[in-house]
């Protein structure tokens, strides 16, 4: 008697599976990084999940193939750590949901968002709600790869770390089973989904989280100077918004070029921006106002006035440092010293940076510190002051000059090589130690032992080393 023949996984998958050397290939492999920089990996299948179910279906393909797994949301990682070589590649492009569940009673509002939903789709949904959340401060990076990496979004200062707002999971393991994780079922992985970033040990396929009211009003201000003032402006402006309300977020930008410059001819300049998220138009600009009483104004070459707003506007403008279609490197420090010291060790290597683009950014205070913000979750501040170095150019030939550069600059800025990392943006092919200096000692730990626990065959690919 003949029994009939069983779907294989991968036959059963909704979704698109395509395999290295079969047509399309490129193209798909290419889509799954932003970055126009495309490291030269290649997975052996990748699939694009078109519902929940496809996941579970790849995993079990995977594991059937001896294949690793990498996953992608949104192909923001710089490193793109997501390409892998002799590896299933996990797309979870299509996965982009987002369903808001008002308050009610005493249940706050809450959003449930599968992974591949965007900051920008995300403040498109809850603005007309009158609903926050601290989204990512590029437009189009996914919640799923940005909350796995803790997330540093928009009023940080005030909210927390993006991930604080996540209550609960659904996850995908390495055993093929799709389980709920929060602070009381499956609480190992839920802590871990708090700040693993790319090297977390199974697939998140939905995040429910926690809102915030909208700020009743949100208010922008900046001063730009010559970089040759970088230790005058960041000695005062650091002073001055640390005795700022949380919901003020300030930030320091380095750049090659100002502010709209297509070439050098503008000069190196230091940015200060200040942006509160207040509760009426009267206290935003009270709070901005100290910008306004610099003492050395008068060297300022730009200057804006506080004005109104939006997470749209916020946005827009983002965008337009961080523009598609362009190659990028990035690395990032923690540091216990002073912002003051750091930019001023790399402010030589920005006025000389080979692109005009190449921009280095400083938020002051970055994320909230209080305790109960932090609690449960991976990611940590490691650091009293925060920096972010980006390598921006265009020419596929000028890739080797533009990669030593940002080594070179986050060099000048960390001396000694004991600062730590911030795993979401860290240069994750610099070394192998950059990984485990994206963690307190304790925490790289405990990590270690939840991936032994939940992948004991390793089934996830880890962090990316050379």
């Amino acid at each position: 008697m003949m029994h009939p023949r069983v779907p294989t996984p991968a036959e059963n998958i909704q979704g698109t599976l395509v395999r290295r050397g079969e047509a399309g290939y490129e193209r798909v492999r290419s889509a799954m990084v932003w970055n126009e920089r495309l490291p030269q990996r290649f997975p052996e299948v990748i699939v694009r999940a078109a519902v929940e179910a496809d996941v579970a279906l790849a995993v079990s393909h995977a594991r059937a193939r001896g294949l690793r797994i990498s996953m992608c949301s949104g192909g923001h990682n710089w490193s793109g750590s997501q390409l892998r070589d002799r590896a299933l590649l996990l797309d979870l492009s299509a996965l982009r949901a987002c369903r808001v569940a008002p308050a009610t009673g005493d249940a706050p509002a809450t959003a449930t968002v599968e992974p591949a939903a965007t900051g920008q789709e995300l403040v498109a949904v809850l603005t007309p709600q009158d609903l926050a959340f601290p989204v990512g401060h590029c437009p189009t990076v996914a919640v799923g790869g940005f909350l796995l990496g803790g997330g540093l979004g928009w009023n940080s200062r005030a909210w927390g770390a993006s991930c604080a707002d996540v209550r609960e999971i659904r996850a995908v393991t390495a055993d093929g089973r799709t389980v709920t994780c929060s602070e009381t079922e499956n609480p190992d992985l839920f802590w871990a989904a708090r700040g693993a970033g790319p090297g977390f040990c199974a697939v998140v396929t939905r995040f429910r989280l926690a809102l915030h009211p909208h700020p009743a009003s949100i208010m922008t201000t900046s001063l730009t100077f010559p970089l040759a003032e970088v230790a005058r402006v960041t000695e005062w402006a650091e002073r001055t918004a640390r005795g700022l309300p949380p919901y003020v977020e300030t930030a320091f930008v380095l750049a090659a070029s100002g502010p709209g410059a297509a070439t050098h001819e503008a000069g190196p300049r230091i940015t200060v921006a200040a942006t509160a998220f207040a509760a009426t138009q009267g206290e935003a600009l009270q709070a901005l106002e100290p910008f306004a009483d610099c003492p050395f104004g008068e060297l300022a070459v730009a200057r804006q006035p506080a004005v109104p707003t939006s997470f749209a506007a916020l946005h827009e403008g983002a965008a337009a440092v961080w523009p598609p279609a362009h190659r990028y490197a990035a690395d990032t420090l923690w540091s216990p010293e002073s912002h003051a010291t750091q930019l001023t060790r790399i402010a030589d290597a920005v006025a000389h940076a080979p692109s005009g683009k190449s921009l280095v950014l400083s938020p002051v205070q970055p994320v909230s510190e209080h305790p109960a913000l932090l609690r449960n979750m991976a990611f940590s501040p490691l650091g009293a002051s925060y920096l972010v170095c980006y390598a921006v150019w265009e020419d596929p030939a000028e890739d080797e000059t533009h990669a030593r550069w940002l080594r070179a600059a986050m060099g000048a800025a960390d001396p000694h090589g004991d600062g730590f990392h911030f795993i979401a943006e860290a240069d994750l092919e610099a070394d192998a130690a950059r990984a485990r200096r994206s963690y307190a000692p304790a925490t790289w730990d405990r990590l270690q032992e939840i991936k032994a626990q939940w992948d004991p065959d390793n089934l996830f690919h880890s962090y990316l080393a050379p």
